[in-house]
């Protein structure tokens, strides 16, 4: 099939499941309801991977400590998703495209491809954790059990915005329900004053600023990118709403779950990422139809991750490649199986240190360009170095205090100082950029 024959098929199937708008904004006629938006965004934040987290959190600050941690981690969240999904509501564009007139033309490619490959990255890791988790869970073949799964994930983003809300749909209910059980039953065992007294692994010496960074970092990149969803909003209100249901209530549901699980077990050596999770209770009960839930549960729940990643991720490279999103989440769909397949999902920490540093700043700079600028003339200009120059600026100040001010967040940091450099920067970088564009 030659390219031409291939971009038809692609139109037709676009006309078919919906315009995906990646490269323009979406109009007032097709925004969702409240509802959809919702469904998007609760099924995303609302994972197993979320619930390891929080017994990461458990296990380093011990549980009184990681509920603090948790919650003023996630109100963070709802207010920086929040400002930036509101932008998206109000011009209808995706982070690409609100990225142009910050860092340039040809610069939004460089935040934008950033984003999106770390999101692809994502996808990797999820799809590698769902294979690496049926495999120790039923001795599985693990690059078998990983390509299925992949697969039904393109298969999930293929369908678009819509299947973001479908899997949703089906997801949330699912963790809700299994998650209260687990996190019930294994409190049964104990009690609520022994989970609430537990110390963690070693005395529980992480700090509040590195807990901070780990439940921030968490969502870090698909927050900044949130327009993505947050532009088929109708209304700035509803656009808050859909993102409150995900920071802080998916979220800080799914690290509660997690947490409880771990403080109940009270086992300081317990393995969130192996089969000392929400889905490893349910299959060491022994009980056969438990089990099948359990698998059901696992793919369903890591399939709205994953998809979110990969919706995201093919939304930034459609933009920037000049394709369609379908196009884009079949090809990198296929990169992300084959860098699953490699256990990329075991390097899951080294991922948020990363993105604690160069990521916020990123949504930091977008946010004052956009509340506090509006700067939006010099979009002509190829390349926005005040931009980059602020966000250098930010990232290295966080990787400074990741090295000599551990008890600090680094992703706290990271933004502060890339926003506040952003603003400060003036009239000569403005300059520059005029006479090099």
């Amino acid at each position: 099939m030659h390219g031409n024959e291939i971009t038809h098929e692609v139109e037709e199937i676009d006309h078919k499941l919906g315009d995906e708008f990646e490269h323009r904004p979406v109009p007032k006629s097709a925004r969702r309801s409240l509802f959809s938006i919702t469904m998007v965004w609760i099924g995303f934040p609302m994972i197993i991977t979320g619930a390891m987290t929080g017994s990461i959190l458990v296990l380093g600050m011990g549980f009184a400590r990681a509920i603090e941690a948790m919650v003023l981690g996630n109100l963070i969240m709802f207010g920086y998703v929040g400002a930036l999904g509101v932008v998206a509501t109000r011009t209808g564009l995706n982070f690409a495209l609100l990225a142009t007139p910050v860092f340039g033309r040809k610069g939004y490619a460089v935040a934008s491809g950033l984003l999106s490959t770390l999101l692809l990255g994502w996808y990797a890791v999820q799809t590698g954790i769902t294979g690496n988790l049926v495999s120790s869970a039923f001795g599985l073949p693990y690059v078998l059990m990983t390509i299925i799964a992949g697969v039904l994930y393109i298969g999930v983003t293929f369908v678009g915005v819509r299947g973001l809300h479908f899997i949703g749909m089906v997801s949330v209910p699912l963790f809700l329900v299994l998650g209260l059980w687990v996190a019930a039953d294994s409190a049964s065992a104990t009690s609520w004053h022994a989970i609430w007294s537990f110390g963690g692994a070693h005395g529980g010496t992480m700090s509040l600023g590195a807990g901070l960074t780990i439940v921030i970092a968490l969502f870090a990149d698909a927050g900044t990118v949130g327009a993505d969803f947050n532009r088929w909003a109708r209304s700035p209100q509803a656009s808050l709403g859909a993102t409150f249901s995900a920071f802080p209530f998916a979220n800080l549901v799914a690290m509660l779950f997690g947490g409880i699980l771990t403080a109940a077990v009270a086992s300081p050596t317990a393995n969130p990422f192996g089969m000392d999770n929400m889905f490893g209770y349910l299959i060491h009960r022994n009980v056969g139809w438990l089990s099948v839930l359990a698998v059901v549960f696992l793919y369903a729940n890591l399939g709205s991750v994953c998809s979110h990643c990969l919706y995201n991720a093919s939304i930034g490279w459609s933009r920037i490649l000049n394709t369609r999103m379908r196009i884009a989440a079949v090809v990198l769909g296929a990169i992300g199986i084959v860098v699953a397949a490699g256990n990329v999902w075991a390097f899951f920490i080294q991922w948020l240190s990363l993105l604690g540093i160069v990521v916020p700043p990123i949504g930091a700079i977008v946010l004052v360009h956009r509340y506090l600028i509006g700067d939006d003339a010099a979009e002509a200009a190829d390349w926005r170095w005040r931009a980059f120059a602020a966000w250098a600026i930010g990232s290295v100040v966080a990787f400074i205090v990741d090295k000599q001010f551990p008890g600090l967040s680094t992703a706290i940091s990271s933004a502060l100082v890339a926003g506040v450099a952003y603003k400060l920067i003036g009239r000569d970088m403005r300059a520059a950029e005029r006479v090099t564009n």
